[in-house]
């Protein structure tokens, strides 16, 4: 390492405490409350899970980056062996330009890197099935020597990011970005080169945050998916039993039409 810290990539999903009305409200029809509830705690164990089986080949540690405060309990249980949670809630001061969703991500990124990290990635809580590879290289091209001036975007296919990984808390990654608009990801780009960074993109992913894209979740999740694949998705085991617990499968078939009597 040509560089301070401890030669490690900390990974934080952004995650909000699951409870029923607050978490997953996107997908609400055609899920209820309580089932958008069970399926962010599977998403939840899916992704920590992820977190822990790239760590087997890759120096990273993985944690939850939680919101709000005074609700920690609700994620016993849930997260993979070896999760740390780190609060993340926006508050403290902050750069006037950092706004919105911004708040929490510049909150999680300063917190990791104050425990003497040397990277860190910020990871949606949206994308169970992401492939691994992906998490590994994210933390491989961050900590490659003389990556000091690097940025790692995992562009999402809705114009958001899925992860975002950085060797400082620039907080101009997160300043003047529309939040929850397909402009994420460009304008974090913008930024990126606004600071003179060299930006390393991972392959893109989906968000599971709407119907379509719970259809597609479904049938990434089905029994005799493609194998082989270069990235191949994480099999993501929780979500998958949720899904069939919930039988979405057969929610989402559209209904066939009832011949009209002549």
């Amino acid at each position: 390492m040509s560089r301070g810290g401890n030669g490690l990539c900390a990974v934080a999903v952004m995650a909000k405490a699951p409870r029923a009305g607050k978490v997953k409200t996107r997908m609400c029809p055609p899920l209820l409350p309580e089932e958008a509830m069970a399926m962010s705690a599977a998403f939840l164990r899916d992704i920590t899970g992820n977190l822990r089986l790239a760590a087997e080949a890759a120096p990273l540690h993985g944690f939850v980056a939680y919101a709000p405060l005074g609700l920690e309990s609700l994620f016993d249980g849930l997260l993979a062996e070896g999760t740390r949670l780190v609060l993340a809630d926006g508050t403290g001061e902050m750069p006037p330009g950092v706004q919105g969703f911004g708040r929490c991500l510049l909150h999680a990124a300063r917190a990791l890197f104050a425990q003497g990290y040397s990277a860190v990635c910020l990871l949606n809580a949206d994308s169970p099935t992401l492939p691994t590879a992906h998490l590994r290289r994210a933390a491989e091209l961050l900590l490659l020597p003389r990556a000091e001036g690097r940025a790692v975007l995992g562009a999402a296919e809705d114009g958001g990011y899925y992860l975002l990984g950085m060797t400082a808390p620039h907080p101009t990654l997160f300043e003047r970005v529309s939040w929850s608009t397909e402009r994420v990801a460009e304008e974090t780009r913008e930024r990126v080169a606004e600071l003179g960074l060299e930006l390393a993109e991972l392959p893109p992913w989906y968000d599971v945050d709407d119907r379509a894209a719970l259809q597609r979740l479904v049938a990434e999740t089905a029994p005799g998916r493609p194998v082989g694949l270069t990235a191949p998705p994480f099999a993501a085991p929780a979500t998958t039993a949720c899904l069939r617990e919930i039988a979405l499968a057969e929610r989402l078939r559209p209904a066939v039409p009832v011949p009209a009597v002549a």
